[in-house]
């Protein structure tokens, strides 16, 4: 018979109230990372003119595109929605031949007025202004990616969110009974060595587009080990019948 570690005790051994708050923990944290998931497939796919998400649409997001303006990558990525695509063929057309004033004046300030002025009106400084001639313009220069403070201010507000939520996965996952044991740590271990090569690899993605794959894989993996531990943990909480083993404990160990 395998023993296991004296500390060890599966969810079948705690009260009810603990695995009850176990379970209330993981369905929030569970929508809270669908939602997530969500929020970054909104902001990046589609740059690359491409549906879906790619490694050049997280490269362009980080990077910028030589062949795109700010406002080119916004309209034909996560702003695609927002307009109509004859609107956003006359927007991208009248970027492209040139920012001509009056045919702003004439027939793009009507369509931004109309689509774009809700949040684009100049009350939020974390958004781009598109009220005016000038502010257009300036939006509608030669995209180069998210500027060092916006990656800065990101990247803390990314690393400690990530942290807690991975630290509450990973405290309930080490109540599942999984062999072998250093599978299980590797699964715990891998999103806070992912989120930090993640948030690095933004930085690096600047200076060469090719860092984009490592953003696109570390992402993987702490998907990857939020499914294995939300999973394994539900599981395990109300239906795994757990083995005697758990009687038979070392005094140190696994």
């Amino acid at each position: 018979m395998v023993q296991v570690h004296r500390m060890y005790f599966h969810y079948s051994e705690l009260p009810l109230s603990m695995r009850t708050l176990f379970t209330g923990a993981l369905l929030v944290l569970g929508v809270g990372y669908l939602f997530a998931m969500i929020h970054v497939y909104n902001s990046h796919a589609g740059r690359d003119g491409q549906p879906g998400l790619s490694i050049t649409d997280l490269a362009i997001a980080y990077s910028g595109s030589k062949d795109a303006t700010k406002l080119e990558a916004a309209m034909l990525g996560p702003m695609s929605g927002m307009l109509p695509n004859d609107e956003r063929g006359a927007v991208v057309g009248w970027v492209r031949r040139g920012l001509d004033e009056k045919e702003y004046e004439d027939s793009i300030k009507p369509i931004l007025d109309r689509r774009c002025q809700t949040c684009h009106n100049g009350s939020n400084p974390h958004i781009p202004n598109l009220d005016g001639y000038k502010e257009v313009s300036e939006v509608a220069q030669l995209d180069t990616g998210m500027n060092i403070s916006t990656l800065v201010r990101v990247s803390h507000i990314h690393m400690f969110g990530i942290t807690f939520i991975f630290f509450i996965t990973g405290m309930i996952f080490s109540h599942a009974y999984v062999r072998p044991v250093w599978f299980k740590a590797a699964v715990i271990i891998m999103p806070f060595l992912a989120v930090c090569a993640d948030v690095f690899s933004w930085y690096l993605t600047k200076l060469h587009p090719g860092f984009a794959l490592v953003v696109f894989v570390a992402g993987g993996v702490m998907g990857m080990s939020f499914a294995i531990q939300w999973t394994v943990s539900m599981y395990q909480i109300w239906f795994f019948k757990y083995s005697p083993e758990t009687h038979t404990r070392e005094p140190s160990g696994f």
